[in-house]
């Protein structure tokens, strides 16, 4: 098994590409080891001293580490930690459990057409790149003309996330969409 890796635009992410599949769909936060309960995988990597977060797309797993270490001391325990769960046969999500993975939130009322169009936009437009580095975003509300979106994975704390919310984001969704007037990040 060889698994590559990419550097992501937060330097205390890295993206590991297993080379076959993560999840068959969505997205999987674990921002603690806390939330890994649902996860072989997620647990065998907060095992490994330093991972603060791991997150998973569908062909890619994203750890972040803590300040005090450095990925060159890490990073070899990762790829065995990764290896040697996909070498085990075990599930990535047991039972096939969803905790942790997200969506879009609901929205109802009067805003539902303008709601869907930004879904729209988000899951085209915006999605599949911030995935390339790593992430995701999610949708989390739409109220008096401000989207409220929640960043994951190499995303979440990212230095450039918010010159990305505001101009990539935000001016995306204002120029298609007129009722738009600002984005927020929210925390979940």
């Amino acid at each position: 098994m060889f698994i590559q890796t990419e550097s992501t635009p937060n330097p205390a992410t890295l993206k590991f590409l297993p080379g076959q599949a993560v999840l068959d769909a969505g997205t999987a936060d674990f921002p603690s080891a806390d939330a890994a309960s649902a996860s072989p995988l997620a647990r065998r990597i907060f095992a490994v001293d330093g991972v603060t977060a791991v997150f998973f797309g569908t062909d890619f797993v994203t750890v972040t580490k803590s300040d005090e270490v450095d990925w060159d001391h890490i990073k070899p325990a990762l790829l065995g930690a990764i290896m040697e769960h996909y070498q085990s046969g075990a599930p990535v999500m047991e039972g096939g459990a969803s905790a942790g993975q997200k969506a879009h939130a609901d929205h109802d009322g009067p805003d539902g057409d303008i709601v869907v169009q930004i879904k729209d936009l988000l899951d085209t437009r915006v999605r599949p790149a911030v995935a390339q580095d790593g992430g995701d975003i999610t949708f989390h509300g739409f109220d008096r003309g401000v989207v409220y979106l929640h960043m994951q994975g190499a995303c979440a704390g990212c230095p450039s996330s918010t010159l990305t919310l505001k101009m990539g984001i935000e001016n995306l969704l204002k120029h298609y969409i007129p009722e738009v007037t600002e984005v927020r990040p929210v925390a979940v």
